[in-house]
C-alpha cells in the first residue's frame, strides 16, 4: 500500500524509521514509462521506495511552459500504487521553498552549456531543488533517466562536491515505438507535431556529422536549438512549435 505525503514535518517525522535502504525517484508528475521504468528499478534494488511530485517553478526560465505543464496527482498516484512504491511525497511549494528560492546552488561550468546556454537558470533551479529533495529523502540511491544526461551529471557532481552519500544511478531512456524519448511535454504536441517528431529520433540517431543532422532536422521542420558532440555523447534540442524535445546517445551509435 502507498502512503501519501503531503507535509514535510510529517515526512521529516517519518524517515528515521524506514532505515538505511532507500530508493528515491525525484519527479515533476505526470508519470510515464520512462518514470515507472526508474521505480520498478527502484523497487528491485532497496527496501524501501520514495517517489517525490513537485513541479518546480524555478527550474522553468519561461512562464509559459510551467503554467502548460501537466499536474495529474490523482492519476500519478494510481500509477504509483500499481508500481507497488512505499511513498509519495508531494508537498506544497512554500514547505519546499520557505525562503522563497533566496538561497540557490549554482554549477559554474558544464551548466553553462547545451541546455545551459539556452535556458538561462534552469540547471541552478534543478539543483537547488534536487539539494533539498536528497536532504529530506537521505536516499541510498537515486535514480534518473538517461534521457536528461546533463542533469545527472551534475547532480552526480553536486553528491560528490557536497559529500552526499547517495548513490546516483542513472538508467537507460525509454522510447516510444519510433524512438522519441517518453517525455511529460509530449503530451502537449498537436497530432500533426507527435507525427512530425518521429523523424527527430530518425534523424538525430544516423551516422551523419552534426552540421548535417541539424541541416536535415531544419529541412523537416524543426527549430534547432543545437546539435553538439561533448565528452562522447551527441546531444541535440529541437523544437516543434512552442514544445522542446531534447535526446542524446552515446557517439557513433546508431
Amino acid at each position: 500500500m502507498t502512503t501519501i505525503i503531503k507535509s514535510l514535518a510529517e515526512w521529516q517525522a517519518l524517515r528515521p524509521t524506514l532505515g538505511d535502504d532507500l530508493g528515491f525517484v525525484p519527479t515533476m508528475g505526470n508519470l510515464h514509462e520512462g518514470h515507472l521504468s526508474l521505480l520498478q528499478r527502484a523497487r528491485k534494488e532497496n527496501a524501501v521506495t520514495l517517489l517525490s511530485i513537485f513541479v518546480n517553478p524555478t527550474q522553468f526560465n519561461q512562464a509559459n511552459d510551467y503554467v502548460h505543464y501537466p499536474r495529474t496527482l490523482e492519476s500519478d498516484i494510481a500509477l504509483a500504487e500499481q508500481a507497488g512504491v512505499d511513498y509519495v511525497l508531494a508537498p506544497p511549494y512554500a514547505e519546499i521553498y520557505p525562503d522563497d528560492y533566496a538561497y540557490q546552488l549554482s554549477e559554474v561550468e558544464f551548466s553553462e552549456k547545451l541546455e545551459g546556454a539556452f535556458r538561462p537558470g534552469h540547471f541552478t533551479g534543478m539543483l537547488t531543488v534536487v539539494l533539498k529533495l536528497l536532504m529530506l529523502a537521505r536516499a541510498s540511491r537515486l535514480y534518473l533517466g538517461e534521457k536528461d544526461f546533463q542533469q545527472a551529471v551534475l547532480i552526480r557532481g553536486m553528491t560528490h562536491a557536497f559529500f552526499i552519500p547517495t548513490t546516483i544511478v542513472v538508467c537507460p531512456t525509454i522510447r516510444n515505438e519510433f524512438g522519441l524519448p517518453h517525455s511529460s511535454r509530449n503530451q502537449r504536441l498537436t497530432p500533426e507535431q507527435y507525427q512530425a517528431a518521429r523523424h527527430f529520433p530518425e534523424i538525430f540517431h544516423s551516422d551523419r556529422d552534426c552540421a548535417a543532422i541539424k541541416k536535415n532536422l531544419e529541412e523537416k521542420g524543426f527549430a534547432v536549438d543545437y546539435v553538439e558532440e561533448y565528452d562522447g555523447r551527441r546531444f541535440a534540442a529541437v523544437r516543434l512549435g512552442e514544445i522542446r524535445l531534447i535526446d542524446n546517445i552515446p557517439e557513433n551509435k546508431s
